[in-house]
């Protein structure tokens, strides 16, 4: 058997006062004080202590005579996406027979660093009730998840019952696949255009031999296959389809320029949630997709394919990413992707330029690039320095300052420019835009039959 001392050790841990308690308490003292001079208050303070205690043990009893008369749990994915809002749901069910009130605590991650996610509802008898908040986390890697408290207390509210249910998970955040199935789900329901993703006219075709079949009404006639219909009864065509399978890799810089910050994700996170969406994109698409990380050395390397499971090493390779100090080694790129990458690829670069003269130092390993692929060199517009070339500056320092805010804005479209001079493409684009602007570049190269 348990001891008593043991269940009262139990109910005292669980138990907490509330603010009515002591309330109720200040006023009985009050009324003891008041007594000691009229005879007939400490009458009515010893009738009120009777009724309070009374009180005390019903609020007490029905708070603990359901020996586990609530559940919670947490739900939520098993991969959290990185740089959106993942939702969270917390399930409560109500066991006891009349109503109840309730506060829950639920112990996220301490890298969000936030202390508002508690809520105060009311439960009524036998009841369920699911509440819901968004977590956006901005780094990937594991978080760990603490209990779920919940305090309850019955319309009396002199004493709160502690709950607290083992809940403790660790969850790993993940490039966002939250963006990749938005981004899938769309391309199949040929919403695109909402998302900002144009609709190109295809003005050319590359096609591949698929069959000899026989011609009918609306085939083309420049098709036919005359030695097939001399040994037939009837005219044969050949018949085309589209060439696929065309290797598409995303190369991400990992070099010192893209840890910049924007709206609290790096512009390596952008790369990486973005060369995720493109590399689910290319698969649908019935492409080849490949993946190569790289800075002052060469990094991971996933070879472009579209067997199965390629999308899933792809996302665990991504997971992985981090930045580093040094400058990244673009020569070394250009050496590997010449022995390694055979086949004529399209290569999207995802780096970041701050200035013409970083930029010129490069330009030769990306024009080695551009020779044997179509290469594609995405970067980042800084958006800040809108904000200060659109100001009115009034101060010198300030005029100094969008000054050389105008000079590092041209600076960016003058690298686009020398990049267009050396038939390389490019993509500038504002960091939140970046899944739409590559779709958009990738989907013209598709209708233009290039890739």
């Amino acid at each position: 058997m348990i001891p008593y001392s043991l269940l009262l050790l139990k109910l005292f841990r669980s138990i907490y006062l509330t603010n009515r308690f002591f309330l109720v308490l200040i006023a009985l003292v009050l009324l003891f004080v008041i007594g000691y001079s009229f005879p007939m208050v400490s009458v009515l303070a010893k009738l009120a202590v009777f009724i309070f205690l009374a009180l005390v043990i019903m609020d007490v009893f029905s708070l603990y005579k359901t020996k586990m008369g609530l559940s919670a749990k947490r739900l939520h994915d098993k991969k959290l996406s990185n740089g959106d809002d993942n939702e969270i749901l917390i399930e409560l069910v109500s066991s006891y027979g009349y109503d109840l009130h309730a506060e829950i605590v639920d112990e996220i991650p301490h890298q969000f660093q936030r202390r508002d996610i508690s809520w105060k509802v009311y439960l009524p008898a036998d009841s369920k009730e699911t509440l819901n908040y968004q977590l956006r986390p901005v780094k990937r890697g594991e978080y760990s998840f603490g209990a779920i408290n919940v305090f309850l207390s019955t319309s009396l509210g002199l004493f709160q019952r502690r709950y607290s249910f083992p809940s403790e998970v660790t969850v790993p955040v993940y490039p966002s696949i939250i963006q990749m199935k938005k981004y899938e789900f769309s391309a199949f329901t040929n919403n695109l255009t909402e998302l900002g993703i144009k609709r190109i006219r295809r003005i050319g075709q590359t096609t591949e031999f698929d069959q000899i079949k026989e011609y009918v009404s609306g085939d083309d006639p420049r098709n036919i296959n005359w030695k097939a219909s001399a040994k037939s009864t009837g005219l044969m065509i050949n018949h085309y389809e589209d060439e696929k399978s065309q290797p598409v890799y995303c190369i991400v810089d990992k070099g010192r320029l893209m840890r910049s910050p924007f709206e609290g994700l790096t512009l390596l996170d952008y790369a990486v949630n973005s060369a995720l969406v493109m590399s689910n994109v290319a698969l649908r698409k019935h492409d080849k997709a490949g993946l190569i990380t790289f800075s002052n050395k060469m990094s991971s390397i996933v070879k472009a394919d579209r067997r199965s499971g390629q999308l899933q090493r792809i996302l665990e390779t991504l997971y992985n990413q981090k930045t580093f100090y040094k400058e990244s080694n673009y020569e070394m790129l250009a050496t590997y992707a010449q022995r390694r990458i055979t086949s004529r690829s399209l290569l999207l670069l995802y780096t970041n330029f701050e200035s013409l003269n970083s930029f010129r130092r490069q330009l030769p390993y990306l024009r080695a690039l551009s020779k044997r692929h179509l290469l594609v060199v995405v970067f980042f517009e800084n958006t800040e320095l809108d904000t200060v070339i659109q100001s009115d500056p009034i101060l010198s320092e300030e005029i100094y300052t969008q000054v050389i805010a105008e000079q590092l804005s041209l600076e960016k479209q003058l690298i686009v420019s020398e990049l267009k001079k050396y038939g390389i493409y490019s993509v500038l684009t504002p960091p939140a835009d970046l899944n739409v602007n590559t779709i958009n570049r990738y989907l013209e190269f598709k209708a233009r039959g290039m890739v």
